[in-house]
């Protein structure tokens, strides 16, 4: 089960993340992420736990609790809507959109 990790310290590694689910079962995988740009965190990541009851049990115990100073937001996290990126378009002098 894939848990969503809100309001991460900008000091949080994908270790430090891990560690703090580890003691729930096992925490197959877990991403911080970044901006694309600056590399710096954005403030949230995601944790895959091996099984639906250890994923429940870790959000329970860990929902509100401190992570490095800064206090955790934890849910089970929802499938990306893919709503397609737009923009793209021309500007013209009008300063109007025209898409070519």
């Amino acid at each position: 089960m894939n848990i969503y990790v809100g309001n991460l310290s900008p000091d949080v590694t994908e270790e430090v993340l891990r560690e703090a689910f580890v003691s729930f079962g096992e925490a197959a995988s877990a991403r911080v992420i970044k901006d694309k740009y600056t590399g710096q965190s954005r403030g949230f990541g995601f944790v895959e736990m091996a099984t639906q009851s250890q994923a429940q049990t870790a959000i329970k115990s860990l929902n509100g609790k401190e992570l490095m100073g800064k206090e955790i937001s934890i849910s089970e996290a929802r499938p990306r809507r893919d709503e397609g990126r737009t923009g793209g378009g021309r500007m013209d002098y009008s300063g109007s959109r025209n898409r070519y």
